[in-house]
């Protein structure tokens, strides 16, 4: 009676090489020329560690002519026994024809062997390079970013991350059911994983439990606060940022676990209607949410010489004052005086040196 084995159900349970496939690690891309050529050189490299080995004992070989072995038989029988020739009943006898073979018939013995095997072989290491990086990654991975859904949501806020944060793109991981999606982060460089976030599982593999973020941006609402509840679950401590369409769902994401909820569908809506009377606020707006050139929103610590002091009379243009993880507007009676640990929220210009640096 044939006992059937039995897989782990959840996939965060899976051993790693089953994960190729729902974790895809990003690839630096190589013109296919480049790597033939790594190809070529590496099986050069082969050759002529063979013939060295070869020469080196060659006391140890006997030629059919009894004469020894030169560097030139090495050579010749080093091309033979990696090309898997082997002996036949027609073989070089003369050194001008031996020459030929080393120069001419090897490398297209080489060239055939690169065409005939070559992509089944890049497929099979290529799987078990994914492989050892999904166990890395995994080992390693901590205080990253989770972004479930790379819609237009989700991609904005990657752009952002990589742009106004400095986020490493290894340090981000986008989790999607699209396959399209998943592509378009991996060209980006960002770790992408394949699956359901409604899933605690598929949470589980894209390290939720150790990210120090979680940016929930779904097509749905429902969606959002499943997926917000699940994370939450997982990641007591994370930060949680939720997007919803409809703002009478706001208070559902709050409830769920989401530390912030942003309303799409309300704040582009509020644009919208500014725009037909006040354009230019519009701009000024879009130009504060656009971190690669213009003015942008930062946060910064206090220096000492600012303490005790009121942030209206700073250089920078500070809109808020953080204490103890609360924000207080400027204008509030909590921010009249900076406190030692506050941080300010300030408009910071985008230099043109700082636009081509990223």
């Amino acid at each position: 009676m044939r006992v059937l084995k039995r897989f782990p159900v959840r996939l965060s349970d899976r051993p790693d090489h089953e994960l190729v496939g729902v974790i895809r690690m990003p690839e630096l891309t190589v013109s296919p020329l480049r790597s033939i050529l790594k190809r070529i050189i590496g099986a050069m490299l082969a050759l002529l560690a063979t013939v060295l080995i070869v020469y080196l004992g060659r006391d140890g070989y006997r030629d059919a002519n009894g004469d020894g072995l030169s560097f030139l038989d090495s050579l010749y029988y080093a091309t033979v026994s990696l090309s898997t020739t082997g002996y036949g009943d027609i073989a070089p006898a003369t050194s001008s024809a031996r020459l030929v073979n080393v120069l001419v018939i090897t490398p297209l013995r080489v060239l055939f062997l690169i065409v005939l095997v070559g992509t089944t072989l890049e497929v099979l290491t290529e799987r078990s390079r994914q492989a050892f990086k999904i166990q890395k990654w995994r080992t390693k991975v901590r205080d990253h970013t989770v972004v479930v859904g790379f819609g237009t949501k989700g991609r904005s806020a990657v752009n952002a991350l990589l742009g106004d944060e400095n986020v490493e793109p290894d340090h981000i991981v986008v989790v999607d059911t699209d396959q399209q999606a998943l592509e378009a982060a991996t060209s980006l460089g960002l770790v992408t994983v394949h699956g359901s976030a409604t899933r605690a599982d598929v949470l589980r593999v894209a390290g939720v439990q150790r990210a120090k973020a979680v940016v929930v941006a779904p097509n749905r609402d429902d969606t959002a606060v499943l997926v917000t509840l699940t994370a939450r679950e997982l990641a007591p401590k994370s930060h949680i940022v939720a997007s919803v369409r409809e703002a009478e769902n706001v208070h559902l994401l709050k409830q769920s676990g989401a530390n912030q909820v942003v309303v799409s569908s309300e704040t582009a809506g509020r644009l919208l209607g500014m725009a037909t009377s006040t354009p230019l606020v519009v701009d000024m707006v879009e130009d504060l949410l656009t971190p690669e050139s213009g003015l942008a929103i930062a946060e910064r610590p206090v220096e000492p010489s600012e303490e005790g002091g009121s942030p209206r009379h700073l250089s920078d243009i500070v809109l808020g004052v953080v204490r103890d993880g609360v924000l207080y507007r400027v204008d509030a009676p909590q921010a009249d005086a900076i406190e030692p640990g506050d941080k300010l929220l300030y408009v910071r210009k985008v230099t043109s040196a700082e636009t081509i640096e990223r």
